[in-house]
């Protein structure tokens, strides 16, 4: 990876001018006043170069280091922040992300880094051999599924160097998969010390949710699609060309983007572009719904964000429905760009095509293609976190009659050998038997499905406030870790703030403090230091014992 290079920043220049009635009415008037001119992604990344050459040491750069844009984001303002990967000698540094932030005329603001330990390894040649790693790797695979006959079970080690947990380290990053005993994949990612063979860290890889269609769960949808001939293809081309196709019910099985295998993806058709029936026993009812919960999150993320498309790049992702045999998950994967949904087991969940699955799964994506928040310990719950708070925003948005909005996760998708009425419950998480409704110093050791209910009850209480109260029909009543009394500030405020946090300040090692700053950050920038909006932050965090 090439180091970023000293080039000399563009600057603008204004001029004060006497402003009458006549004056603005003219400029209401006229085309040009309604043209951007705000610094481009270009200028941006210009201005963020330059800096990291005048404040490579507060950045903790060095000659053995390399930079590459990750994601840039320009504000209203003309504010605009950068964010970056790091490698030291060509390896990939974990929590070595940092967003470099600039004021409108490109001059360097400050940064937020992921973790701000000085890389200096002695060397870059482990001691444990990569075939050494895989089998670490494939051990823990076993060990995680509980002894399940694992088949086809494959590892691929990475060498990077480790900044996240202490002092940095040389390491190996090694991604195994496999397919369980009904053939379903299975796959974690297990971060082994280079130099003693001892696990660092391990997680699971694999992140757990015009014509008309008919769909199981939100009821009678719109639907772009695309006419070849005689046909139509369930592929819209108002989205960048989204589109669902059929696994026929077949698995695939890919390490670190290279597929040993990969389960077919038979674009749906049909002849009268009347789409499925509601009912499971047509293939294309299901289809329905991924493409309708992609078609709202789109909207939501365009619409509300400004965002264009998960990756901001206008291109659209594509839908893997009956993806298994009776598979009780559904997933969002970086190395196809792709949502894909099991059929579930009938017993426990139905097919997992609901709206705020698809909103969920696919905000997995928005994730990674900007802080890439880690998916264990605390980074582990926020990302997931994520995924239910937009998600469940892009389930208000949709405003849909048949799926109304609600602080339930996945009720709809549920069946009565659950045992519950939803996945998770964002009001008081503790309803699920396993959610954290409050930080503790071991939050960090739950699975991240959890201990992500710290910010999801944050983000409820933001939104809607304390105690007892229904809305749209459901019944909530969310308690607080100090007694206090939470005032909610509305959905909207929410996802802006959330939205901003991630996108701006959160890093790939950003905790449950973190998380407090960035957001108060992201409040701040939006309502100002001191607003209710502002304070109301600090207010819902304190509620869940996040100070």
């Amino acid at each position: 990876m090439s180091r970023t290079r000293n080039t000399r920043a563009s600057r603008l220049a204004t001029a004060g001018v006497a402003v009458t009635t006549a004056t603005l009415l003219a400029a209401a008037l006229s085309p040009a006043a309604h043209a951007d001119t705000r610094p481009t992604r270009a200028t941006a990344i210009e201005n963020a170069a330059q800096a990291l050459v005048q404040h490579a040491t507060a950045l903790g750069l060095t000659s053995a280091e390399g930079t590459s844009v990750r994601d840039v984001i320009v504000d209203k303002n003309g504010t605009q922040h950068v964010r970056y990967d790091r490698t030291y000698r060509d390896l990939p540094v974990l929590g070595g992300d940092f967003v470099v932030h600039l004021k409108a005329d490109g001059a360097y603001r400050g940064a937020d880094r992921a973790t701000r330990s000085r890389i200096s390894l002695a060397s870059t040649v482990p001691n444990v051999s990569a075939p050494k790693a895989a089998d670490l790797a494939v051990n823990a695979l076993r060990a995680a599924n509980l002894g399940d006959a694992l088949k086809q079970v494959r590892a691929k080690p990475e060498l990077v160097v480790d900044a996240l947990h202490g002092a940095p380290k040389l390491a190996w990053r090694t991604n195994a998969v496999g397919k369980d005993s009904l053939g379903n994949p299975v796959a974690r990612t297990v971060l082994t010390d280079a130099r003693s063979g001892a696990q660092i860290d391990a997680w699971d890889s694999i992140e757990t949710a015009t014509g008309d269609g008919k769909s199981l769960y939100s009821g009678t949808v719109p639907l772009e699609t695309t006419l070849s001939g005689s046909t139509y293809n369930l592929t819209d081309p108002t989205r960048g060309n989204t589109f669902t196709g059929d696994a026929a019910n077949k698995t695939d099985l890919c390490i670190f983007g290279i597929c040993i295998s990969r389960a077919p993806n038979t674009v749906f058709t049909d002849a009268d572009n009347h789409w499925g029936t509601g009912a499971t026993s047509d293939r294309s009812s299901a289809a329905v719904d991924a493409q309708y919960g992609t078609n709202e999150t789109w909207d939501y993320y365009k619409n509300v964000h400004g965002r264009n498309g998960i990756a901001g790049d206008g291109k659209g992702s594509y839908n893997r429905v009956h993806y298994g045999n009776s598979y009780n998950n559904a997933f969002w994967d970086d190395s196809c760009f792709c949502m894909t949904y099991g059929d579930g087991d009938g017993t426990t969940f139905g097919p997992l095509v609901a709206l705020d699955v698809a909103g969920h799964e696919m905000t997995h994506g928005v994730t990674s293609k900007t802080a890439a928040l880690t998916y264990s310990g605390e980074s582990g719950g926020l990302n997931e976190a994520t995924s239910d708070i937009l998600g469940t925003l892009v389930e208000w948005y949709a405003n849909n009659s048949s799926d109304p909005g609600d602080y339930l996760i996945g009720e709809e998708i549920v069946r009565s050998g659950f045992g519950k009425t939803a996945l998770r419950f964002m009001d008081q998480p503790s309803k699920d038997g396993s959610s954290a409704d409050y930080w503790s110093s071991s939050v960090g050791n739950l699975d991240v499905h959890y201990s992500s209910g710290v910010a999801n009850h944050f983000a409820y209480l933001l939104a809607e406030g304390s105690g007892a109260k229904t809305i749209n029909g459901v019944s909530y009543n969310s308690p607080t870790y100090n007694g206090s009394t939470v005032t909610g500030i509305g959905r909207d405020k929410l996802g802006a703030i959330w939205y901003r946090a991630l996108t701006v300040y959160m890093t790939s090692s950003t905790n449950y403090a973190g998380a407090r700053t960035a957001t108060l950050n992201a409040a701040k920038d939006l309502y100002g230091a001191g607003s209710t909006e502002y304070n109301a932050v600090a207010a819902a965090w304190s509620a869940v014992n996040v100070n």
